[in-house]
């Protein structure tokens, strides 16, 4: 592949196998053994309308039969657009359950954006969405006509007919909003001088979009980037005119499957699916030549060349990824030690092996031994994506594993890098502090890993951490962070209730609520917030005032450190602050939250019930549970102090 790949082509996505329709029509019929998987795994194709349209009815079908589709995590959406998004809407169900997401999705009449979200007996109204996509041209806004005389008023008007949209959908309920950027006009009038004058398309849109992304900050929404999509593949081709005036789409049908698969991402990364680890080959993936054979004075990387430069610029795109909280690994067919030369000893390695969480080169078969990444970082096969330049390894991944992403890669490595990128498997909602030092974080589990290998029992263990958990109530500097915890966490979930920053908000301010945020750190590193609490004060039928676990989550990173004593010892304390005489909790399942069906009973509440679908219930007198000695520092946030 020299020339420029073609984004809208998908072209990181293998073809379809030839039976892909037979496994369409199994999945619909309810005959896959496992739907969730099969589902991801067929979405993870590059399909035409086509093809995608038959997914899409094959899991439409499967869920109206009453089917789960779990591990994708289900998500509702609306879309309220002011041009006809039906042809994108054939690609949107495969483009979710590509990136983790069931979704059910309603597109209500075109060009009704204002009656959908003022009506209270509307379509949007009814349906009590997870989320809301604000998906509107420059032409809502009435700026496919300049403004010359008075363009600061034609741009306020636009942002209160906005402002006016969310006030109205915000009285609706607490749906997720995914507001979209717009695409600049095509038929420029002033030529070069277009940005510069303000009441002209370009200039009102350009100021569009600053507030689009202001109000975003301000009231906790989501961007999709629809204006950088079309620069990217070109406003003169994003335009279609024949298009819109035939059938009002919004943008040339070349490009619905990658609009598709942008929303996708984005859904993705709402619900907590997005990857966390770039596991990269070595050999012709990170330098040129084989270390084995070459030496390391043989390999081709660096200035000099531009086949040496297109590798450290893989590198350097990698080391990008780390900084941004992305974790590295290594895994290569190689002797560890002349693998570990390389970058030991090459002057040109960008990478260097402390950049690494998990550096692995062995001669085991490449499935295997992503296995076995994943299980020493304690994150699911879901969360890596393969860099591998052999399309026989890449092939054997995707038959073994199919929830490892594995993008297919053009022959140059010049174009790695705009693979990694373009494929958008790291899509972020958030970015925090956290976000940035998580590749360190998770560098340093591995390290705790090896301390409690020697350890001689697990007292001694937890003691040489020197572990300081730090909690308080919810608050507004951590809400956003929270809302990431609760949309993302699946293992150590009591119930699995998804909530937007919106509802977290309402929670932090309601004085009816117990909310409980809590962050580890150790002598290895800040591991950042690792547990939620969310529990509702009330009276009880029996008139006994009492404390009912809505929410309790925790990373898996920390388990077996006593974390979860704790965080009940903190329960206990702010339920009775509170004036609560008695805790009652649940345990609801799910595909992926059985660890944690014996937790109240490992804790000492008593289990009152349990119903035909697994429903776990509990209860215990808050002077009845006690929690032994801690291995933690503990210090309390104000106002807790």
């Amino acid at each position: 592949m020299g020339a420029l790949p073609a984004i809208a082509d998908l072209p990181w996505l293998i073809r379809p196998p030839p039976e892909f329709a037979d496994r369409c029509a199994a999945l619909a019929a309810g005959k896959a053994a496992d739907p969730g998987l099969e589902a991801r795994f067929l979405a993870g194709h590059g399909l035409d309308a086509g093809g995608a349209r038959r997914l899409g009815r094959a899991l439409k079908r499967h869920a109206e039969a009453g089917g789960d589709l779990s591990p994708l995590a289900p998500l509702s959406l609306i879309v309220l657009a002011n041009t006809t998004f039906d042809f994108v809407g054939d690609h949107l169900p495969a483009a979710a359950a590509r990136h983790g997401v069931a979704l059910d999705f309603v597109l209500p009449p075109f060009d009704q954006v204002m009656q959908q979200a003022l009506d209270r007996a509307s379509q949007t109204a009814r349906a009590g969405a997870d989320a809301v996509l604000v998906a509107l041209d420059h032409r809502w806004f009435g700026f496919d006509r300049p403004a010359l005389d008075e363009p600061e008023q034609a741009l306020d008007n636009g942002r209160r007919r906005l402002e006016s949209l969310l006030d109205a959908l915000a009285a609706q309920g607490p749906a997720s909003i995914i507001l979209s950027t717009v695409p600049s006009p095509p038929l420029p009038l002033f030529g070069n001088l277009e940005p510069r004058v303000p009441g002209s398309p370009r200039g009102l849109v350009d100021g569009l979009n600053v507030e689009i992304l202001r109000l975003a900050n301000d009231r906790g929404a989501l961007v999709l980037d629809t204006a950088a999509l079309a620069a990217r593949v070109g406003l003169d081709r994003w335009f279609d005119p024949v298009g819109r005036l035939a059938y009002k789409t919004p943008f040339a049908a070349a490009f619905d499957a990658i609009y598709a698969d942008t929303l996708g991402r984005l859904l993705g990364a709402l619900r907590g699916a997005a990857r966390k680890c770039l596991v990269l080959d070595l050999d012709n993936t990170l330098w040129g030549g084989v270390v084995g054979d070459d030496g390391v004075e043989g390999l081709t990387l660096g200035p000099g060349s531009a086949v040496g430069e297109s590798f450290l610029a893989v590198q350097t795109y990698a080391l990008d990824l780390k900084r941004r909280g992305v974790i590295l690994a290594v895994s290569s067919k190689n002797d560890d030690p002349v693998a570990r030369s390389a970058f030991e000893s090459h002057p040109e390695m960008a990478l260097r092996l402390a950049d690494l969480a998990i550096f692995q080169a062995n001669w085991r078969d490449k499935p295997a031994n992503l296995e076995a990444i994943a299980g020493a970082l304690n994150i699911g096969l879901d969360a890596l994506v393969l860099l591998d330049d052999n399309p026989a390894e890449r092939a054997q991944v995707r038959a073994a594993l199919p929830m490892v992403a594995v993008p297919e890669l053009p022959v140059d490595p010049s174009w790695f890098p705009w693979v990694i990128s373009a494929a958008g498997y790291f899509e972020a909602i958030a970015y925090s502090a956290e976000d940035r030092d998580r590749a360190g974080s998770y560098a340093g589990d591995a390290r705790r890993a090896e301390v409690g290998a020697q350890a001689r029992d697990l007292g001694d263990y937890l003691a040489s951490l020197d572990m300081r958990l730090r909690a308080g109530p919810f608050d507004a500097a951590c809400r956003a962070r929270i809302a990431q915890l609760i949309n993302k966490t699946n293992q150590f979930n009591l119930t699995t209730r998804r909530y937007t920053e919106a509802e977290v908000a309402a929670f932090q301010a309601d004085p009816a609520v117990v909310t409980v945020q809590a962050r580890l750190s150790d002598r290895f590193g800040d591991l950042g917030m690792i547990a939620v609490v969310i529990a509702r004060i009330g009276l009880a039928d029996d008139g006994v005032r009492e404390a009912v676990v809505d929410s309790w989550l925790m990373s898996c990173r920390v388990l077996g450190r006593k974390v979860e004593e704790a965080m009940l010892s903190l329960l206990l304390e702010r339920s009775a602050a509170a004036g609560a005489e008695r805790v009652r909790a649940e345990y609801r399942p799910t595909a992926k939250n059985g660890m944690v069906r014996d937790l109240f009973d490992r804790l000492g509440l008593t289990l009152i019930d349990e119903d035909g679908d697994g429903v776990r219930r509990y209860r215990a007198a808050v002077g009845e549970l006690s929690v032994g000695p801690l291995p933690h520092r503990l210090t309390r946030a104000d106002p807790w102090t």
